[in-house]
């Protein structure tokens, strides 16, 4: 008999744990970020020893973002509210304060995929017998990986008690994902420009037209060509629109005879993020000889513009599991040579994998960098290092050297690593890989 009491005693207490965290415990909503309401079917099953069946019923959730407008590289924190839980305390037995501690996720959809851990705080008021059992709040972060529209659902979660027992009641979303609660719309930190133009020639008469092809422009686009002298535009310009497939060919009258190059661009003015070039352009001499006097040429071929490393692999240094930290190293010396001429400068940029290992990964943006840049004497560029900060996933520049009159020379880029290892990540060797790109 007394055990027979005992068992009803642990069913009544147990059963009413199944989703109780009180709004003691909840955290406020990011104001201005909060998500919509929405219903989904939940399967929460209580302990074993509770000795009653899993509860099917509706949960009201809502998933809340302190930056509905983050960049890529960005850290985001959510917040997931559990507006009504998918039962009442179905005893009459009152259940006591700070014995519950909830944790989940939150589902990430659209742009980004994954999902979010959340927990809440060890906090609750006492509940009553048969009472309902009011909101819970857990919060997580999660790292912006890829531009565009990231969408936010409740998903799963857990309830667990400190109680006499450390027990769990899990509670899962029966037909997953749950409705989308909050949208973010993530932008590129470093968009990257794929505009490009090429020449029908590369030399010309003062008065002459000069074929312009490019590609890679925004469909439809208005694409101004430009002659530039240096780095400032001539008068000499025309129109073109781009075709549905981002390309265009138009003719450009190229009559000032200090025009160096030539560029396209989006917009009303030139801008690096949606332009292309320059493409060197020379005006011929056209200047008669005197009598008695002979005219004298000679060509300088155009180069073009290269790199070359010192190694394909850095052994970064190891890290101790339970304490984590930077795991060090250099990049290999890259050379950039530049020989083609003419106005247009440079950029030498990188972006970094996940680093994969035993069951695990480290995020790519744990990895920073702390570039250099020499410039070999006699260039007539000079070359500009970036600035120091995460590689990550959507990239970084390493290195660049600006348009001017006359570009061109040897440059050295170097760099120091820092891989933010986590403590307690499990052991074992991992690897990623970083891509330069110049151009």
């Amino acid at each position: 008999m007394g055990s027979h009491n005992r068992r009803r005693r642990w069913a009544s207490l147990l059963a009413g744990t199944a989703l109780a965290v009180t709004a003691g415990g909840a955290l406020a909503c990011p104001a201005g970020a909060a998500g919509t309401n929405v219903d989904f079917g939940t399967h929460c099953i209580p302990p074993a020893i509770a000795g009653i069946p899993p509860i099917d019923g509706t949960t009201t959730a809502s998933v809340s973002a302190d930056n509905t407008s983050p960049k890529v590289g960005d850290t985001v924190t959510v917040t997931y509210t559990v507006v009504k839980p998918a039962a009442n305390n179905p005893t009459a037995i009152a259940l006591p304060a700070d014995i519950m501690t909830p944790t989940g996720k939150v589902t990430l959809g659209g742009a980004q995929t994954g999902s979010v851990t959340v927990t809440g705080p060890k906090k609750n008021d006492p509940v009553p017998g048969n009472g309902a059992f009011p909101s819970f709040s857990m919060t997580g972060t999660f790292t912006v990986t890829a531009p565009g529209a990231i969408t936010l659902s409740p998903g799963d979660y857990n309830i667990h008690t400190s109680y006499i027992l450390e027990l769990d009641t899990p509670c899962t979303v029966i037909t997953p994902p749950a409705p989308v609660s909050q949208t973010v719309t993530a932008t590129d930190a470093h968009p990257t420009n794929n505009r490009a133009i090429s020449l029908g020639s590369a030399s010309g008469n003062p008065g002459a037209a000069v074929t312009v092809s490019g590609t890679a422009f925004t469909p439809g686009a208005t694409v101004t060509l430009a002659g530039r002298s240096g780095s400032t535009q001539t008068a000499d310009t025309a129109t073109v629109t781009a075709g549905s497939n981002g390309a265009f060919s138009g003719s450009l009258v190229v009559n000032d005879k200090t025009t160096t190059g030539i560029v396209a661009y989006e917009g009303s003015a030139w801008t690096a993020e949606k332009g292309a070039g320059p493409a060197a352009y020379l005006v011929n001499d056209t200047t008669p000889v005197p009598d008695g006097s002979q005219k004298l040429t000679t060509t300088v071929k155009a180069g073009t513009l290269s790199m070359s490393q010192a190694g394909d692999s850095v052994a970064l240094s190891a890290v101790d599991f339970g304490r984590g930290g930077a795991s060090t190293g250099a990049l290999n010396s890259v050379t950039v040579k530049d020989y083609r001429g003419g106005p247009a400068g440079w950029s030498l940029t990188g972006k970094v994998t996940d680093f994969t290992g035993p069951g695990a990964k480290i995020d790519a943006g744990k990895l920073s960098w702390s570039p250099a840049c020499t410039t070999k004497a006699g260039s007539p560029s000079t070359c500009q290092a970036g600035s120091a900060g995460s590689v990550g996933l959507s990239g970084a520049t390493l290195a660049a050297a600006p348009d001017g009159t006359v570009t061109g020379g040897e440059f050295t880029v170097d760099a120091g690593l820092s891989l933010d290892v986590p403590a307690f990540t499990p052991p074992g060797s991992y690897s990623g890989v970083l891509t330069l790109t110049l151009s």
